[in-house]
């Protein structure tokens, strides 16, 4: 039974003219970045451009592929110069942006909509709003905390892979996952006791 072919070793395929390589690498990896890249947008009607040039850009950068980190590192740090790329057409401040309400939803709902759920209607109710809340929690966070928890959580990047593709070092993405555990967990323990409260009126 052959193993399957590494992310690395079917971008270097595609380098070299395999288009059945590049299909595979959009199969593995087209859904997480394209949550990765609604977390980060600051509106939504860019999700859908940024996700494609990500795609075309990496196409056009092909020939000049070398894998020096992983495949995966390399396409999200494409994605995230692209988004880049539009806030500063917009002449936006990048820290002002990164908190759109609406625009982490599509994000945030995709695991919602695909958890398997077998609970009954009110654990299930009770995990929507538990959902939810966390939802609104991870929003009020700080940009740069958002974007290094939504790369550690819900992409399973390390750390090392998280401090490539925003240029930073390791030791400021371990605190800025610190704070935003920090800041989630005061944020959602206030949430509960506040419900908490009402339900004891």
């Amino acid at each position: 039974m052959h193993a399957e072919p590494s992310d690395e070793s079917l971008m270097l395929n595609y380098r070299d003219g395999d288009l059945g390589a590049f299909k595979e690498l959009y199969r593995r990896h087209s859904q997480g970045l394209y949550r990765f890249i609604a977390w980060r947008s600051p509106r939504r009607d860019w999700v859908d451009e940024i996700a494609q040039d990500s795609w075309a850009n990496l196409h056009h950068a092909r020939a000049r592929y070398t894998p020096e980190s992983s495949f995966r590192t390399y396409l999200f740090q494409i994605a995230r110069n692209r988004l880049l790329d539009l806030l500063r057409q917009q002449q936006t401040l990048l820290s002002s942006e990164m908190g759109g309400e609406d625009d982490a939803l599509a994000a945030f709902d995709y695991y919602a909509d695909t958890a398997q759920e077998t609970a009954s209607p009110e654990s299930a109710l009770e995990n929507r709003q538990r959902i939810a809340d966390l939802h609104a929690a991870i929003r009020k966070l700080p940009g740069e905390q958002k974007e290094a928890l939504i790369l550690q959580q819900f992409n399973g990047m390390s750390l090392g892979e998280i401090a490539q593709i925003v240029a930073v070092p390791v030791e400021t993405i371990k605190s800025r996952l610190r704070y935003a555990m920090h800041k989630l967990r005061q944020d959602l323990t206030q949430t509960h006791s506040q419900v908490a409260s009402k339900g004891a009126v």
